[in-house]
């Protein structure tokens, strides 16, 4: 299957949608609300797609630095667990550990949230200001597989450093792109 990119479906400016998910490393339930009052990362990923693999260093730096610099992150896994095991509760839970992901990582069994947000892709990503209005939506980088390009984080770090500044998100947004996300049918 080809890859697919972000949508943009979700425009800039537009409220967090709400959800409350388990968390599959701590089995608390976490939502939108638990972030009042700080910039909020949403980010689509699972376990099993190989642009999220890529990724998953970056993934776990951008975890730990969240809580260092005073944004919140989740990671939110919405595949469908029966078509592809290595995407459900047990596997996330292994993966997070693994990865070092420092940030609840939440398991989308109805997949209500990644319908909510318009996400098309792993890694997809979302990130919401202090106001939890969409500020950006696209890449993490230029690096995709086999491309030769190093895994920085660049596009996303700067969207953080400018909404983290009270500044607009540096223009144009260049989509993700990933995996599709696995839909049940």
């Amino acid at each position: 299957m080809p890859p697919l990119e972000s949508t943009f479906k979700l425009a800039t400016g537009s409220p967090c949608p709400a959800f409350r998910l388990r968390d599959v490393v701590s089995g608390r339930m976490v939502g939108r609300d638990d972030f009042a009052g700080m910039p909020l990362l949403v980010a689509f990923i699972c376990n099993h797609c190989p642009f999220v693999k890529h990724i998953r260093t970056e993934l776990a730096a951008l975890s730990r630095d969240a809580a260092a610099r005073g944004w919140a992150c989740v990671y939110v896994c919405s595949n469908d667990e029966a078509k592809y095991p290595a995407d459900g509760p047990d596997a996330m839970t292994a993966e997070a550990a693994d990865a070092g992901y420092a940030c609840p990582y939440l398991h989308d069994a109805d997949q209500s949230v990644a319908r909510a947000f318009d996400a098309a892709c792993t890694p997809d990503f979302f990130l919401f200001d202090r106001a939890h209005r969409l500020a950006y939506a696209g890449q993490l980088d230029d690096s995709r597989p086999n491309n030769g390009q190093p895994v920085t984080g660049a596009s996303l770090r700067a969207a953080i450093d400018a909404v983290l500044a009270g500044r607009p998100c540096p223009t144009p947004q260049r989509p993700s792109i990933g995996c599709s996300i696995k839909w049940k049918s």
